[in-house]
């Protein structure tokens, strides 16, 4: 198959796209989470949607990683993604959710997989989480393969470029600011944003200043309670916040708007007048010694 994941599109003029956050709960039941999801696609394509993000870990969530995601990996062509295409097909919709992919090359490990559906049901685009969660007590790397360094991961809808990245990607200012000079008009950043002190504040900080910084959109997707902080939002590419969840399982939309964001990037026309690159930085895989 073949991904758009670059920054080469021959796209029409963009024109406004609504788009919808998904915040639930998934638990260890892929086809359950399946099940959930529907429900809050349909609810977001009924509200309009042509865009539906979902968040990290939507087939399998746990607190702490640990042999049981090695044992439900998938590839991705696995029940769990055809079911998401299956979902974009029936709902006509951009469907974008993380999953826990089975890599080619490894069996002790997972890649951390986000999966973009188009509505004709066909993956049009893939990313594996980069930066690994080996932060505030965890160390996702046990588990978790790093991403490779590719181009950035992108998928147009109506000539708006959308791009992704993943959770504690969000911490890491150089790889939203690579995925916006690859085009993108909208961040989506699937989460599963672990409760801890001032984590919240945290979160919302850097969502407004990923969007801020780059004059992007960023719509990120969080798992709610037990297992994620919350805290779902539409971010505009002036910080405004759009919409956004508290602490309960529900459905955000918010329109892209090109025309608001040709506004903000003439007014402060940051990523022209930018003079340093982002290049990749040779160190170990996290958790090596």
């Amino acid at each position: 198959m073949q991904l758009q994941n670059g920054s080469a599109h021959q796209e029409p003029a963009p024109v406004a796209v609504p788009i919808a956050v998904v915040q639930f709960a998934p638990t260890t039941d892929p086809a359950a989470n399946l099940t959930a999801l529907r429900e809050h696609v349909r609810t977001a394509a009924e509200a309009g949607a042509r865009v539906v993000l979902a968040p990290e870990y939507s087939m399998f969530a746990v607190t702490r990683l640990d042999e049981r995601v090695v044992a439900i990996a998938e590839p991705l062509d696995g029940p769990f993604t055809t079911g998401l295409g299956a979902l974009a097909a029936e709902f006509g919709v951009f469907l974008v959710a993380g999953m826990v992919e089975r890599p080619a090359t490894e069996s002790a490990r997972i890649s951390n997989t986000l999966v973009a559906h188009g509505p004709d049901g066909t993956v049009r685009a893939v990313y594996r989480k980069v930066h690994l969660y080996d932060a505030f007590g965890h160390r996702e790397s046990e588990v978790v393969v790093p991403g490779p360094l590719l181009e950035p991961a992108t998928f147009a809808v109506d000539g708006v470029i959308f791009g992704m990245q993943t959770c504690f990607d969000l911490r890491f200012p150089e790889g939203a600011r690579r995925v916006a000079a690859a085009g993108a008009h909208v961040l989506l950043l699937p989460a599963q944003w672990i409760p801890g002190p001032a984590k919240v504040d945290q979160w919302t900080t850097l969502l407004r200043a990923r969007a801020i910084e780059n004059t992007v959109y960023v719509a990120a997707a969080d798992q709610c309670a037990p297992r994620g902080a919350g805290a779902s939002m539409i971010v505009d590419p002036a910080g405004a916040v759009l919409a956004e969840l508290g602490d309960d399982p529900g459905v955000l939309v918010a329109t892209v708007d090109p025309a608001h964001l040709a506004r903000v990037r003439t007014a402060n026309p940051s990523l022209s007048l930018r003079r340093f690159a982002v290049v990749e930085r040779v160190s170990p895989e996290p958790g090596a010694e």
